[in-house]
């Protein structure tokens, strides 16, 4: 997925989050429901820019398919502890006061199946009266066919542009980021693809439900795409 771009995730993405504005609003919804909560996993971590703030309030562990993002991530934390494994399958044989699997990563599990078996995954980590909280993709009503999505870096020693028009196969997006990068070494040109669910709000709080969660949607979350809110 984001294997090649890796190193220049945070670049892209510096001004489209703000993470620290995002941890702090995790903590205090986390905190009104599981008041004293202390230790949570960070599904789809990747490389760990949430973490990095939640960590002074939180004992914190992350789990991401891709071992580039891991490896950013773990430069990022090196004190955390971070796993190579994926969402929809994970074991790690312990249980966390909460969980969390932000910025739409839920969407590359693709089917309903799988939506289940991530939900399912996450919610048998949390400790009783736990809190799982999941930001997701766009909903098939939300989709736009013909958007043109744009990000343009400028660094002195990084000037970047990744443009995409997102395309739709029945219940599937397909992203096809194309880079341009250039750096004091050189310039070049790369694509990556990105395959990605559109899940109903009803499908999605079903698979909460088939968790053992009592679930909540915020229809606005972080960045207008919604948020999810499960307590064990």
């Amino acid at each position: 997925m984001f294997s090649r771009s890796a190193r220049l995730y945070d670049a892209v993405y510096a001004s489209i989050r703000d993470y620290p504005r995002e941890a702090a609003g995790l903590d205090r919804l986390i905190q009104e429901r599981r008041p004293g909560a202390r230790t949570l996993l960070d599904v789809a971590c990747g490389t760990g820019a949430h973490l990095e703030h939640l960590a002074g309030h939180y004992e914190v562990e992350g789990v991401d398919l891709d071992p580039e993002m891991l490896s950013v991530a773990r430069e990022r934390l090196p004190d955390a502890t971070f796993h190579e494994a994926d969402m929809a399958s994970f074991d790690l044989g312990k249980r966390f006061d909460a969980v969390v699997c932000m910025f739409s990563s839920i969407g590359y599990v693709k089917t309903e199946e799988r939506l289940e078996q991530a939900v399912a995954s996450m919610a048998r980590h949390l400790e009783p009266s736990g809190v799982l909280v999941v930001e997701p993709w766009l909903s098939p009503e939300a989709w736009n066919d013909r958007h043109v999505g744009a990000v343009f870096v400028d660094e002195p020693e990084l000037k970047l542009a990744r443009i995409n028009i997102p395309q739709r196969e029945g219940d599937v997006s397909i992203v096809d980021f194309n880079y341009l990068v250039g750096t004091p070494d050189g310039v070049e040109h790369f694509t990556e693809r990105h395959e990605l669910g559109l899940f109903t709000v009803e499908q999605q709080l079903a698979a909460f439900r088939a968790a053992d969660l009592e679930a909540e949607h915020d229809p606005e979350g972080p960045m207008r795409r919604g948020l999810y809110i499960g307590v064990a």
